[in-house]
């Protein structure tokens, strides 16, 4: 029959061809080197970092807080910590999102939201200024871990 279709023919009685699929146990995925010590729970490393963010947010931010502008401040220093996390600290947005009990869609959305605002050179130099704090403070864990 030359409709028929079956393994070992394609169309119209040719032989098919088979392609060679990659062998899945052969392909290594590399690892992402981590920027903070092992030891150290995901959920301490980003209470950390956010820490840090909201104590140099505090210091630059000398305005009274209304009523209504309560909330933003925070979200906006958990927005950082969790770009900051991601960046410098090399963690996954899955990581992250468990860390600070979000779904790892919100982790992007903030990590855009950083990134989007980044084109203010003020707003750059102050997220620069909290990824060098972050790495210098869990390297230094790191080596301390060591001593």
């Amino acid at each position: 029959m030359p409709f028929e279709n079956s393994p070992s023919r394609g169309i119209a009685g040719q032989p098919a061809q088979r392609q060679a699929l990659p062998d899945l146990h052969q392909t290594a995925l590399v690892p992402v080197p981590r920027r903070f010590p092992a030891s150290l729970p995901l959920r301490t490393v980003c209470r950390v970092v956010s820490q840090i963010t909201a104590e140099m947010l505090s210091l630059l931010g000398d305005r009274v807080i209304v009523r209504r502008d309560r909330r933003r401040p925070s979200c906006h220093v958990r927005q950082i910590a969790m770009y900051v996390c991601h960046v410098a600290l090399q963690m996954t947005l899955s990581e992250i999102g468990t860390a600070f009990g979000r779904d790892r869609t919100t982790v992007g959305h903030s990590c855009h939201v950083v990134e989007d605002r980044r084109d203010d050179a003020a707003f750059d130099e102050f997220v620069s200024a909290i990824e060098r704090r972050a790495t210098a403070v869990f390297a230094s864990q790191e080596f301390a871990a060591y001593e």
